[in-house]
């Protein structure tokens, strides 16, 4: 669009203005939209991320802690696992006179729930999986638990 002689001629391309007499090199153009496209695709991805993170703590809420009949495992050392999403823990249990005696937690990866760990000598002075979960570490609690149920659960 033209205007009258004298006045100013303004352009409007998206959210750029583009003045008469100054013009974007085609290099500079592409470099923009190129990081305006990055940051609209990290942005969903951080999303999408986000919500999978959310649905799979929401699921692992929800899943029961099974008991633990001690007097049906025998003696011995049992491994077990579970992750989900991204929290996961590996535990060994040794198991004799159908007690827990020793519990180790041979791997953890955990965000903020470092502080879950502590969950194991509640397990270990209670002889039972049916103990409260860690404040502010609430899913790497479980998590722990439900390895620890995976672990005895093939002794069972």
């Amino acid at each position: 669009m033209r205007g009258k002689p004298g006045e100013e001629t303004v352009i409007k391309i998206s959210w750029l203005k583009i003045e008469r007499g100054i013009k974007l090199k085609k290099k500079t153009r592409v470099i923009i939209v190129a990081v305006i496209l990055v940051l609209v695709a990290v942005f969903l991805a951080g999303t999408v991320i986000f919500g999978t993170i959310e649905n799979n703590m929401a699921q692992l809420m929800e899943t029961p802690i099974r008991e633990l009949n001690l007097s049906r495992i025998g003696d011995g050392t049992y491994s077990g696992e579970y992750s989900v999403f991204p929290v996961s823990a590996e535990v060994k249990v040794v198991v004799a006179n159908n007690k827990i005696t020793t519990i180790e937690l041979t791997k953890h990866s955990h965000g903020q729930g470092a502080d879950a760990e502590r969950i194991l000598y509640q397990v270990m002075d209670k002889q039972s999986l049916a103990v409260d979960t860690i404040s502010g570490a609430t899913y790497s609690s479980m998590v722990i638990l439900k390895a620890l149920e995976n672990a005895l659960a093939v002794a069972d």
